[in-house]
C-alpha cells in the first residue's frame, strides 16, 4: 500500500517507516525537517511541513491508500491541554477528514497504554478498564483519551473503515535519537549509586510496537484498540536499573526513593511552574511514577500477531545504536 506516515522522525516513527519499507509499502512521510536518514527513494516520498497544519496533512494523504499516526506531543513539562491538543486531538480530526476527502479506509493510530486504567500483578488491565488516578490528572493522558474518542466516533460512523488504535506501554529500543523514552536508561547508565521511585511502567520494545502498529494495517477489528506491552517487562524502575546493569555489565546500587521525598520534590516542581520556568518535574508527574502498572496484552498477541522482544536485548540494542549515532555524529562535527 501507499501509506501516509505522520511522526516519522520519532522513536516509534523511525521504527515503523524501516518497517514499512521492509515490507514493501509506499511511505509518504510528513516531517518538519528531513533528517538524514531520511531518503526519497522509488518506495517513499518525504514532505516537509507541519503535522498540525491541516492542509499539509490533506496535501499529502491524496492518493495514499492508508495513513498510519505516530505523531504526538509527548513532553510532559507542558501546562495546558491546548499545548497537547494541538497535535494529540486536532490531528486525529485532520486524518478522519483526510479518509472522507480522498477515499481511504485504513488509519492505524498510536496513543498510550495510559489511557486505560493499570491492573495488578495478579489481575493485570484490558482494554475495557476506564483510565485511573493520577493519570486522569495528566493533560497528556486527557488528550490522547479526545483524539482515541474521535477515531472512535468515526469507526462507529463508517463500519467500512479498518481504524485501530495502538496503546504502547513504555517503549525502549534502537532509534531514540534525541532520547525520548530512552533518557530513563540515560539517567542510571553507568552511576554507582541511582535513586529511583518505587513505581513501575510496563515496557516494550519499540520493534514490536512497529511490527503490530505495520500488522494492524491489514488485520484487527475496527473501532478497537489493543494493549502493546511485554508481559514479561513489566517491572518497577528499581528492576529495570538492576537489568540494565546486569546486562551491560557495570556494578550499581539502586535506592528506592520514599514517596514523601518525592511529594516534595513535586511540590517544588509545582512552584517553578508557577513561576514560569519549564520542567517536568511536579506533583502529579510524581505521582505518576509512584504507581505500578500492570497489563494484559493478549489481544494484540492473537488478532495482530505481536512479536514479544526479551527486553534485556531491547537495552543492548539502545545503547548500540546510541553509540553508533553519536559517534556518526563526531565525525560528521569533524
Amino acid at each position: 500500500m501507499k501509506v501516509l506516515l505522520l511522526g516519522a522522525t520519532g522513536l516509534l516513527g523511525h521504527n515503523v517507516f524501516q518497517r514499512l519499507t521492509a515490507t514493501g509499502h509506499q511511505v509518504v512521510a510528513v516531517v518538519r525537517h528531513r533528517d538524514a536518514w531520511l531518503q526519497e527513494t522509488s518506495e517513499s516520498m518525504i514532505v516537509e511541513g507541519c503535522i498540525a497544519d491541516g492542509d499539509t496533512v490533506l496535501a499529502a494523504a491524496e492518493g495514499c491508500d492508508a495513513i498510519v499516526n505516530c505523531a504526538g506531543v509527548t513532553y510532559m513539562g507542558l501546562r495546558r491541554f491546548e499545548d497537547y491538543a494541538k497535535v494529540n486531538v486536532m490531528l486525529c480530526h485532520t486524518l478522519v477528514e483526510a479518509m472522507n476527502r480522498h477515499g481511504i479506509r485504513i488509519l492505524v493510530h498510536a496513543s498510550t497504554v495510559n489511557t486505560i486504567g493499570y491492573g495488578t500483578a495478579a489481575k493485570p488491565a484490558d482494554e475495557q478498564e476506564m483510565v485511573k488516578a493520577p493519570f486522569d490528572k495528566s493533560h497528556y493522558v486527557e488528550s490522547k483519551l479526545h483524539g482515541e474518542f474521535a477515531l472512535r466516533t468515526a469507526a462507529q460512523e463508517h463500519p467500512n473503515w479498518h481504524i485501530v488504535t495502538v496503546n504502547p506501554g513504555y517503549m525502549l529500543g534502537p532509534m531514540d535519537a534525541k532520547p525520548s523514552s530512552g533518557r530513563m536508561l540515560v539517567a542510571g547508565y553507568r552511576k554507582r549509586i541511582m535513586f529511583a521511585p518505587k513505581g513501575g511502567k510496563a515496557f516494550v520494545d519499540v520493534r514490536d510496537v512497529a511490527v503490530t502498529m505495520v500488522n494492524a494495517l491489514t488485520m484487527g477489528r475496527n473501532g478497537a484498540r489493543y494493549i502493546v506491552v511485554s508481559r514479561s517487562a513489566q517491572l518497577s524502575v528499581k528492576e529495570l536499573y538492576e537489568m540494565q546493569a546486569r546486562v551491560m555489565g557495570y556494578c550499581q546500587r539502586v535506592v528506592t526513593v520514599p514517596d514523601g521525598l518525592l511529594l516534595a520534590a513535586g511540590a517544588v516542581g509545582d512552584g517553578l511552574r508557577a513561576l514560569g520556568v519549564r520542567t517536568e518535574l511536579s506533583t502529579a508527574n510524581v505521582r505518576m511514577l509512584m504507581v505500578r502498572e500492570y497489563y494484559d496484552n493478549r489481544h494484540a498477541v492473537s488478532e495482530l500477531s505481536m512479536p514479544e522482544t526479551d527486553l534485556a536485548q531491547s537495552i543492548r540494542d539502545f545503547h548500540r545504536w546510541r553509540e553508533e549515532h553519536l559517534t556518526k555524529q563526531h565525525i560528521h562535527k569533524i
